[in-house]
């Protein structure tokens, strides 16, 4: 295997738990109009496919816009009352800092990226972060890593990619990238038969540099 220069993380779910979350955002307003969102449907829409799972509730895109920016803000009120790293990711990250050069690679908003880690951190080991104002189609889709690629100006060969969800697996492996999979609970039962390897902690990613 050739030596790693880049590891591209991706954020919720891998460095922070923040999941959960999203699912009591959304669910929260779906209720409202009607729906009412179980996990594995959550688990199904947003955490395998990408997709909405706003789709699942009727009405105009007038409605189901004004429902997103609600679970976006109310998102945001949950954020900013605190989230922690998860454990092995600070002594991980030290462990390898300066021996590779890292970004990450997350589909959340600015705004909700910079409240999850206003307490973490973390952001010192990082040499770039793109969020989901840098592209235009989200995980699955390669862009986010291809666009990964060209800002670090990475041999493919010599990047890796931490990912938890089959969404983001899809995603790096379409951009012709190795991907090492932590699966959170809520991503136990996806297809990860594209992984390079699937890891029980974070503290075992130093090892796959070679």
């Amino acid at each position: 295997m050739t030596a790693i220069e880049w590891i591209f993380w991706d954020n919720d779910g891998v460095l922070v738990d923040t999941e959960d979350f999203y699912f009591q955002a959304s669910a929260e307003l779906l209720s409202e109009a009607g729906v009412e969102l179980s996990r594995e449907q959550f688990i199904e829409i947003s955490l395998r496919r990408g997709a909405s799972v706003f789709d699942l509730a009727a009405g105009d895109k007038l409605y189901l816009d004004s429902l997103r920016e609600r679970r976006n803000q109310r998102y945001a009120e949950l954020l900013a009352q605190g989230v922690a790293p998860i454990a092995g990711v600070a002594e991980t990250l030290r462990v390898l800092h300066g021996r590779v050069k890292m970004a990450i690679v997350t589909s959340s908003h600015r705004d909700h990226f910079d409240l999850i880690h206003q307490g973490t951190e973390l952001m010192g080991y990082f040499d770039f972060i793109l969020t989901r104002e840098d592209y235009r189609h989200t995980k699955p889709h390669p862009e986010p890593y291809l666009t990964a690629l060209t800002r670090s100006a990475g041999d493919p060969a010599r990047c890796l990619v931490v990912e938890d969800s089959q969404r983001g697996l899809e995603s790096a492996v379409a951009a012709g990238l190795r991907c090492l999979v932590i699966p959170g609970q809520l991503n136990r039962q996806s297809d990860f038969s594209t992984a390079h390897a699937i890891l029980e902690e974070i503290t075992e990613v130093p090892g796959y540099l070679r």
